[in-house]
């Protein structure tokens, strides 16, 4: 039986989500009356529904996703949009369920208004955590032959599309963890996956190149994300690559230990929109009927909006890391097919096909681009100022691991900083890792203690006892090496490849052989020598709260020179 049970908590420990059931367990709560109200306040504002945030609903393709959110009664929706006035006239003219519909104004064309917005939010969810984050909203200038900026400086449309939805993912994230069923979708365009005809065939198509114009700050007059000349059309399908792109490394970093699902779509060809209302008026006249009986890609605004609430709403697409589109291609032939059907044929986002028709579908090679996705995180970041939660995995709350890692923790820490002594590299500007006074004082405190008093004593038992339960290290581990190690001053002596500098400063701290000696010149280094050596011994190896003058023993350290024990 007992063989049976360690047997069963092996294979939990091995597996890669062993302590994911124990993420929710928490020890009894006391709630005050403040809280016991707050709960209250809670459950009636929202009852079992599903929190769903969506940017840009006042028109288009948001407003119908919200409509059929509300229709299943299921959802309590919030509305970021930039016109409050507008989104209330359309929630009347639609009958949105006010009970579960709520307009929050949000100009994406601000930094800080994003920033109200989510502070904001946070305070009318009461504890409760989001459930969906819609990241919708948009805007196309393609007839400008100039660029226009937004109130932080950066050229709008790559600002509204993607920087403040990446500001806002990064402020969210955290209160989705606790979500059942958390998920962020972004919506991509076609005009941004170039494996494509719409994407790779229409000029300007959508590149980011080496991201210079992000890594310069994308600040005005720089427009575009790779640098060069602005043009209209490619900073929206530039945008739109961006949000594929950071949905799947999102994906990547906070999948597993969130539980959130990143996923991006493409709805389809949305011809009579909004979305065009900055093309001219001939274009809006007969672009959809080129789409509907030429290209087969055309989508009504309803069938597109069922479909990003479908990708909300589906069990299926709880999946995380996918680009959701609907029918395939285009196909051959579709000029019957869709005089017969009024343009409603199947195609690559084309409309009909129904609930069924949706499938995973491919990326480009710039979509799966896994370094440029690294260099466009962190170029937006310091854009936005986004501050990003950690990634990490849950581990177990188990008692004993706890107390077992609090313990070694200092052992590690004792160990790293030998290692670091013994073997040192090298910061950023070339310049060799030099010890603290302190640090140096923990490392020597460590082998007065460890290496002299231990070393010599229980050490020495466990030496003996170590090569005799564990025999010889084999021959095969020890050998194999192609270049014997270099001595510790010929590799200090050695000029590392580092950055050029003009300061002779420099250069002299790189070649200086590292030194033998703590110079003990003032009583603050001997009592920081103390209290190392202090702690180590009586503590533990926690740092004392008391200062040295307060202990009862002292250690004979020259005034002058402290020598290292070798």
């Amino acid at each position: 039986m007992i063989r049976k049970i360690i047997a069963l908590l092996a294979l939990v420990v091995a597996s890669a989500d062993a302590f994911k059931f124990m993420s929710n367990w928490q020890p009894p709560k006391i709630l005050t009356d403040e809280q016991k109200v707050k709960m209250a306040d809670m459950e009636e504002r929202f009852g079992d529904k599903k929190l769903v945030v969506i940017t840009g609903c006042s028109s288009g393709l948001g407003r119908q996703t919200v409509k059929n959110l509300l229709a299943t009664n299921k959802y309590h929706v919030v509305g970021a949009v930039r016109d409050v006035e507008k989104m209330e006239a359309v929630a009347e003219i639609e009958e949105f369920d006010m009970d579960n519909f709520h307009i929050m104004e949000c100009e994406l064309n601000s930094f800080e208004s994003v920033d109200k917005f989510c502070d904001e939010l946070e305070e009318y969810q009461l504890g409760k955590p989001i459930d969906r984050l819609l990241c919708n909203a948009g805007v196309y200038q393609p007839s400008l032959p100039y660029a226009k900026w937004s109130v932080d400086g950066h050229e709008q449309t790559m600002q509204i599309n993607f920087l403040s939805h990446f500001l806002m993912v990064s402020k969210l994230i955290d209160r989705m963890r606790d979500a059942p069923d958390p998920r962020v979708v972004m919506v991509g365009s076609v005009t941004g996956n170039d494996n494509t005809v719409g994407g790779g065939g229409v000029y300007p198509i959508a590149d980011l190149k080496n991201l210079d114009g992000f890594k310069a700050g994308f600040n005005n007059p720089v427009a575009m994300a790779d640098g060069y000349g602005f043009i209209g059309a490619k900073a929206y399908k530039d945008s739109k690559l961006s949000l594929m792109m950071m949905s799947n490394f999102l994906h990547a970093k906070y999948n597993k230990n969130t539980g959130i699902a990143f996923s991006s779509i493409y709805p389809g060809c949305i011809a009579e929109t909004p979305l065009f209302r900055e093309k001219r008026a001939w274009f809006r006249k007969y672009f959809p009927i080129f789409m509907k009986y030429i290209t087969g890609g055309y989508v009504g605004v309803e069938e597109a909006g069922q479909r990003l609430f479908q990708v909300a709403h589906d069990p299926r697409c709880s999946k995380s890391g996918v680009y959701w589109s609907w029918n395939g291609g285009p196909r051959e032939g579709r000029g019957a097919a869709a005089l017969e059907k009024s343009g409603q044929i199947s195609g690559g986002g084309g409309a009909g096909g129904g609930w069924d028709s949706i499938y995973e579908n491919d990326q480009s090679d710039k979509v799966n681009n896994l370094e440029l996705c690294v260099d466009l995180f962190k170029t937006a970041t310091d854009i936005t100022g986004a501050q990003w939660p950690d990634a990490k995995t849950f581990t177990s709350p188990c008692p004993t691991l706890t107390v077992i890692s609090t313990i070694s923790e200092n052992m590690i820490a004792r160990e790293e900083l030998k290692r670091m002594a013994e073997r040192p590299g090298f910061n950023a500007d070339g310049t060799p890792i030099k010890l603290g006074k302190r640090r140096k004082a923990a490392l020597i405190a460590d082998k007065v203690i460890v290496k002299g008093v231990l070393g010599n004593t229980v050490g020495r038992v466990g030496k003996v006892a170590g090569r005799l339960l564990l025999g010889k290290v084999p021959e095969t581990a020890t050998t194999g090496s192609f270049q014997e190690e270099k001595p510790l001053e010929e590799e200090q002596n050695a000029t590392p490849p580092a950055k050029e500098t003009s300061s002779p400063v420099a250069e002299i701290e790189i070649t200086q052989p590292p030194t033998k000696t703590i110079d003990i010149v003032n009583q603050d280094d001997k009592s920081a020598l103390e209290e190392e050596i202090f702690d180590q011994v009586f503590a533990n190896g926690k740092k004392s709260d008391h200062s040295s003058k307060e202990k009862e023993w002292k250690v004979d350290v020259e005034e002058k020179e402290l020598a290292t024990a070798s």
